[in-house]
């Protein structure tokens, strides 16, 4: 098995292509051992390539089609890509398709889709449950979950909807080889990761370390004028195209309007600038791959697999949330080149800022509470009924009901959420711990 998969990374990647380190333990361990296992690997180190491989080979084996769960679109939108030059059919069903849903469900109902990837907030959609859950989860051949640390809330990149993967886990016919992966996970999260997966987990960790990477620290925090000129001289003296990230919208904005004025070719991209702008997320993310843009200044929104191998800097106008995300998001440069400019320079208000984004990170008790009360009081509610009992914005009570569903205290019957454990809290302690 092993000379012909080398013989399929010559064909697509160069006759002088070899597995790195662990790639091939991983793949053999997913379709020989049908194992549980968690790969903790540097970004650029190939995590994709084990998942393509073992899913081509498992496809020839006559397994069912791969499960891929992933947190952001850009990085489906590069994934569908990568695993056509792998002979894999490969789609998605996401918020920004509806238009394709009913194509590709067609596929995945009659075995013709090699790989289906889906964000952890499909799992909670009321038609995905319905329609297509029931039977796709006793044919799924291999289910990878993609930037895995997002299932554990001592994760850099907790997001609630991750824990609904519990219930995959449990649905899975016995033996379906099951993969994490993830380039940021300390031993917390991955004793966390492993207490989910399953006690037989079997996690391959490697190094760490990118040469490639020239990290640069301006110690001392300077005022918005100072790192505004000191941003244009950067790129003035950089060649190729990166990234400035930015903590908040506003500053994405405001970074970006700079950088116009000076006669680079800038834009903002953040969350919602589809809605705010003329922009596009897809076609700002082909633009930076095309470098037909000197920077795309952008908040945490372009993360998690972007990949550009060319990219030659990640400049910092502010400070990031941890050293676990600046890890992650500095990832995104020098995969394919010799050297890239890793700059990281912050402001007086920086700490305030993260620490608005700890403080928030999760609900507050009363807020929990005055949900379960509203609930408990009023029977089955739109999310926009129970707005007018929590006094919180819709951003949070969001977050609210996600965590009560979470947690199995709530549910959602169509368009309503039904209380269904009036007693029953989230763990408030750890949230304290967590966030402390």
């Amino acid at each position: 098995m092993r000379a012909t998969v080398e013989e399929w990374l010559r064909e697509i990647l160069g006759a002088g292509a070899q597995f790195r380190d662990g790639q091939w333990e991983a793949i053999e361990a997913l379709v020989s051992h049908r194992q549980r296992i968690l790969v903790v690997q540097r970004t650029g180190w190939g995590k994709s390539l084990v998942y393509f491989i073992a899913t081509r080979l498992l496809r020839q084996q006559r397994m069912g089609t791969t499960l891929l769960i992933s947190p952001l679109l850009s990085l489906m939108r590069n994934q569908i890509q990568a695993a056509a030059d792998w002979g894999l059919r490969a789609d998605t069903i996401n918020s920004s398709n509806r238009e394709e849903h009913e194509r590709v469900e067609r596929l995945l109902l009659t075995g013709k889709l090699d790989l289906l990837l889906i964000s952890p907030e499909r799992l909670a959609n009321d038609q995905f449950q319905r329609d297509i859950w029931p039977a796709f989860s006793q044919r799924i051949g291999l289910l990878v979950i993609d930037e895995a640390h997002c299932i554990s809330d001592w994760g850099h990149d907790f997001r609630p909807n991750y824990r609904r993967i519990m219930r995959v886990l449990d649905d899975l016919r016995p033996a379906t080889p099951v993969l994490g992966t993830t380039a940021t996970a300390n031993d917390r999260v991955v004793a966390d990761v492993a207490e989910i997966l399953g006690a037989n987990l079997n996690v391959q960790r490697g190094p760490l370390t990118r040469d490639s990477l020239r990290l640069y620290v301006y110690p001392e925090p300077r005022d918005h004028a100072y790192r505004l000129t000191l941003l244009s001289h950067l790129l003035n003296n950089i060649p190729g195209s990166g990234i400035v990230y930015c903590t908040t919208t506003r500053d994405c904005r405001f970074v970006a309007e700079w950088l116009q004025q000076q006669g680079f070719n800038a834009k903002p991209y953040y969350a919602d600038v589809e809605e705010e702008t003329d922009e596009n997320r897809v076609e700002l993310e082909q633009q930076l791959l095309r470098n037909e843009v000197k920077a795309l200044v952008a908040s945490v929104a372009l993360g998690m697999g972007f990949d550009k191998p060319d990219l030659h800097f990640v400049i910092h106008y502010q400070l990031p949330g941890s050293i676990i995300s600046y890890y992650q998001q500095i990832g995104r440069a020098g995969r394919g080149i010799d050297q890239a400019h890793i700059i990281l320079m912050h402001g007086d208000g920086d700490e305030d800022i993260q620490r608005h984004f700890i403080e928030t990170a999760f609900p507050q008790p009363e807020h929990i509470e005055a949900a379960i009360t509203a609930l408990a009081q009023s029977g089955p509610v739109t999310q926009t009924e129970l707005q007018r009992f929590v006094n919180v914005n819709r951003s949070m009570l969001d977050k609210i009901l996600t965590h009560l569903e979470v947690e199995k205290i709530i549910e959602k019957r169509k368009s309503d959420y039904v209380l269904v454990a009036e007693n029953a809290r989230p763990d408030f302690a750890r949230w304290q711990q967590v966030t402390q």
